[in-house]
């Protein structure tokens, strides 16, 4: 697949969304080979950060309307990540990965794109950065769950509620206001700049990192007294990891930190 683009770099891979003639619209093939992509970063030890951006100019404008209205109704339905919820429980594509996501976003997030960088851990974008959950225009809701649950919780319920209502574009300054993107960058330093944040997160402790989105993710549907408890358990286990020992040893002869991930 030419359009989905896969490589692995110092820890980070870099998943791009290709198809710039269509601004990054996703066909069911291409859906099957991004879920396919993600898939493999969480299960490649070499990999500690996934960074899911597209080329320039654009991220994803959606699912390819030609290519849905060629679909019976029952197919259109299945799975917007190829099938793979089931195996995660139901869990969307980007919330499954057990590595740290960082989406870098430079132009149109639609439908589905909106909702890829919503369930990624962090976003960074460019100056032409628009996101637009279009849904409800389509006579839909949206379609991973990821705009209806952790939109809210990302931006606040009102704020996403206009978004879900009204299918307006949310642009790259209301987005940093309103904390879904962690920063604005210009379109030619979007590229260095998603990838220096995803090196940033490469360079703390794999083992460490993956307990952290689990107690993040799951700190959201329990209370306060579970949540801790959670936490001890992680705790306990990172003090008795290879990588808590390397990190202190680090410190302490003051040079940088050479983590395994065990």
């Amino acid at each position: 697949m030419h359009e989905i683009r896969y490589e692995v770099t110092d820890g980070v891979a870099t998943l791009t969304i290709d198809r710039p003639d269509k601004r990054g619209a996703m066909t069911y093939a291409m859906l099957d080979e991004f879920t396919e992509r993600v898939e493999q970063a969480g299960a490649d030890d070499a990999v500690r950060v996934l960074l899911v951006t597209g080329t320039p100019g654009s991220f994803c404008a959606g699912i390819d309307l030609a290519d849905l209205a060629s679909r019976d109704p029952d197919e259109r339905g299945r799975d917007v990540d190829g099938g793979a919820g089931d195996r995660r429980g139901g869990v969307p594509l980007l919330v499954g990965c057990p590595k740290p996501v960082v989406a870098g976003v430079d132009g149109m997030a639609v439908g589905m794109g909106a909702e890829f960088a919503t369930q990624a851990d962090l976003r960074i974008v460019s100056t032409r950065a628009r996101f637009r959950w279009n849904f409800t225009h389509r006579g839909l809701v949206s379609d991973t769950g990821a705009g209806t649950w952790l939109l809210p919780r990302q931006i606040g319920t009102g704020p996403a509620l206009r978004l879900l209502y009204t299918g307006e574009d949310l642009d790259a300054d209301r987005a940093l206001a309103l904390g879904f993107a962690t920063e604005v960058v210009a379109p030619d330093e979007l590229p260095a700049a998603a990838d220096r944040l995803a090196r940033t997160i490469a360079a703390a402790s794999p083992f460490a990192l993956a307990r952290t989105k689990k107690l993040v993710q799951g700190g959201a549907g329990t209370d306060l007294q579970s949540h801790v408890g959670t936490t001890r358990v992680a705790l306990a286990e990172c003090f008795a990891s290879a990588d808590h020992a390397e990190g202190v040893a680090a410190f302490l002869e003051k040079r940088p930190a050479r983590f395994t991930g065990r």
